[in-house]
């Protein structure tokens, strides 16, 4: 289990074998000043998680700790910056920092919460929502539509509800 929080706004929350791993860009600004994944007002992510069936009940923001519970870790491609996509600088993304943590922890699956937390990544190519063709560290990957209140207008559950079936299918 890691709670490092060192110079990052948000501490990565892996642990060994997970069935999934979150991955956002960066903290949003209310989730640097609440210290919280997904803390925006509008942000969905924690009523998804729920809505899928892959937590148990709705968790608040601050028991985002908790998620490890359900075989759920979180991270975001940028560690030490915060505020909306559009801000986000080629200079602040860690694809290298990303692809070690991925492939110390093994987890099953990682997800991108958002085309660019996935373009970040994987290149700034053709990336439909849904499972990938290729895996990355040993992880299946999906692209899914951001959570985020600010990306409302490309919202759809569908990709979610695919990947929590999948991801659900794999005992823990």
């Amino acid at each position: 289990m890691q709670f490092l929080r060192s110079s990052a706004i948000l501490p990565d929350i892996l642990a060994p074998n997970l069935r999934v791993v979150f991955c956002g860009t960066q903290a949003g600004a209310a989730s640097a000043r609440r210290g919280a994944y997904y803390a925006g007002q509008g942000n969905k992510f924690w009523s998804v998680l729920h809505a899928v069936g892959l937590t148990p009940r709705r968790l608040a923001p601050e028991d985002f700790r908790e998620a490890l519970h359900h075989g759920i870790g979180l991270t975001d491609v940028a560690k030490h910056s915060s505020g909306p996509d559009s801000a986000l600088r080629p200079e602040h993304v860690d694809a290298k920092g990303l692809l070690a943590r991925i492939a110390a922890f093994r987890p099953r699956h990682l997800a991108f919460n958002g085309k660019r937390a996935a373009q970040a990544v994987l290149g700034s190519g053709s990336l439909g929502y849904g499972p990938q063709p290729e895996p990355l560290a040993g992880a299946r990957v999906f692209v899914l539509p951001s959570t985020s209140g600010a990306a409302a207008g490309f919202w759809s559950l569908e990709p979610w509800k695919e990947m929590a079936q999948t991801v659900m299918e794999q005992p823990a």
